[in-house]
């Protein structure tokens, strides 16, 4: 028996992972990169840094990842300090560690020694299990003219969409 159209979940809840709660998200990554990998990685973070994840306090947008001494280090995430925190807030602005595994941090490392590669931070999100992940990305940079190719893309696809929706009235 098929589903109507008003007992069919919204596209945003049928394409979200079940229990993923999403923190924040760098937009400008995919506007600003090519994201050739996808990988999922840990942080090292103290208590009044969840809490103030759960409260939705972080901003990504100009973070990025180096890797040093066979660790993998975030650079750049601003975490609000906890409102009930107290002395035990931390530095909003540190670095810290990413957990991955050993291959995988050879593997980047590998990677990132080619020219025009970065790892670039795309989400920050709670997972089923409660726990603060990091989806990263390894990405080469865009051009201008690429930028502009996909914001026209988008556009037409946007144009084409508006069509199909006045046609079906």
């Amino acid at each position: 028996m098929a589903k109507s159209k008003l007992t069919r979940q919204p596209k945003a809840a049928r394409d979200a992972r079940p229990g993923k709660k999403a923190i924040a998200k760098n937009r400008s990554a995919r506007h600003e990169y090519f994201i050739d990998e996808t990988f999922e990685a840990g942080i090292e973070l103290t208590g009044t840094e969840v809490k103030s994840l759960r409260e939705r306090a972080c901003q990504i947008t100009d973070a990025f990842c180096l890797i040093r001494g066979r660790q993998a280090w975030l650079h750049g995430v601003h975490i609000h300090p906890y409102s009930n925190g107290g002395v035990w807030n931390v530095d909003p602005d540190r670095k810290r560690r990413l957990l991955l595994h050993r291959r995988q941090i050879d593997y980047l490392d590998g990677k990132l020694r080619q020219r025009g590669v970065a790892l670039v931070p795309l989400e920050l999100y709670f997972d089923e299990h409660n726990r603060v992940k990091l989806a990263i990305g390894l990405g080469r940079g865009k051009k201008l003219y690429d930028k502009r190719a996909d914001m026209a893309r988008r556009d037409s696809d946007r144009e084409i969409a508006r069509a199909l929706k006045e046609m079906n009235r």
